[in-house]
């Protein structure tokens, strides 16, 4: 089987390749292969409910206040996160606020800093730079770090031994037609919601990060949420002929179905021009191999080129493995999405 998906991949002809070559094909294009992609999430929430947060903790940390909160994002169900606040914040200040997505591990702990044991501190947090929700908000941004479904506080529960439980959560969701990763970009457009609600919050400079992982959502939630002002994808932008096919390091929570009938993931990420988007890849990238981030990073250009903002794209292809790199990726940011906006 291994062999006949991969010859499926090599012959198909994808239905909505992106070959535009000016602003109003790209366009018209994305608006297509938007609706398309939108498709292979499974089914949405049909109507935003009252978020209702409550925060439910507040801890002085070095450099921020951290709120613990808890937000609806269904009627029956809750994101928790955590909401880090910059110490020198004025109370009349507006700022620029980013999403800080985590990719798997322990959740939200991860890009907060919050380590969990000794082999967890020294092999995960130090070896993935992982903390950038931490990174971003000593450098004055607002962040949101959530936990994502099937993760942290949101774990699935009660899965049987030697079971994947990110393959288990797509598994029972299929029973109903839902898919784990669109119910996540459905709690990340819910998180923007949130953001745009706090008074400390320029609602109109929003950004996205996210590795791994993290990368998926910021990728699926920049390309369907225009909100998204800038973005930051780490070590995620590859062809699911490269990563996923041929090396099978992808799982149940970010599998959109059907996608490779109309396009890849650079296609995925040319929704998101002319919007400001920086791709970091690891030349030592066991899991994402660079090669086929390459190829990807061409479709990628093509849509910048056509939007007429290509430099609005940065691709940052450094010396490293899996990890957050945040050398080029955090001067994009206060270039294109400043921490300090108003007063």
């Amino acid at each position: 089987m291994g062999e006949y998906l991969l010859k499926r991949y090599r012959e198909r002809k994808p239905l909505m390749p992106m070959t535009a070559t000016n602003e109003d094909e790209l366009c018209s294009w994305q608006a297509q292969f938007r609706e398309k992609l939108l498709e292979t999430l499974g089914e949405l929430p049909s109507e935003r409910c009252q978020l209702e947060p409550l925060i439910i903790e507040r801890v002085e940390m070095e450099d921020c206040w951290r709120e613990k909160v808890l937000i609806n994002s269904e009627p029956d169900m809750a994101v928790p996160a955590y909401l880090l606040i910059p110490k020198d914040l004025q109370s009349n200040e507006r700022r620029s606020a980013i999403l800080a997505c985590h990719g798997h591990g322990n959740g939200k702990d991860d890009v907060c800093g919050i380590t969990h044991g000794e082999w967890h501190r020294t092999n995960s947090i130090r070896n993935a730079n992982y903390d950038y929700a931490r990174q971003l908000v000593r450098e004055g941004y607002i962040v949101l770090a959530p936990d994502w479904r099937g993760f942290g506080e949101r774990r699935l529960g009660g899965t049987l031994a030697n079971k994947d439980h990110c393959d288990l959560l797509l598994i029972k969701c299929l029973l109903f037609g839902l898919n784990p990763l669109g119910l996540n970009i459905w709690d990340g457009m819910r998180c923007l919601d949130y953001l745009q609600t706090r008074s400390e919050v320029d609602g109109e400079m929003l950004g996205c990060v996210g590795l791994s992982y993290g990368g998926t959502i910021t990728l699926f939630l920049s390309a369907l949420d225009e909100r998204v002002r800038a973005a930051v994808v780490s070590c995620y932008l590859n062809t699911f002929g490269g990563f996923a096919l041929r090396l099978g390091n992808f799982c149940g929570v970010q599998t959109p179905a059907g996608l490779l009938r109309y396009g890849d993931l650079g296609e995925v990420a040319s929704l998101i021009a002319p919007r400001p988007l920086c791709i970091e890849s690891g030349r030592l990238d066991e899991g994402f191999p660079v090669e086929e981030t390459r190829k990807a990073v061409e479709v990628v250009m093509r849509a910048y080129k056509a939007a007429n903002a290509l430099e609005r794209f940065t691709y940052d292809e450094f010396d490293g493995g899996h990890m957050w790199h945040g050398k080029v990726s955090i001067q994009f940011l206060k270039r294109w999405l400043p921490p300090k906006v108003s007063a």
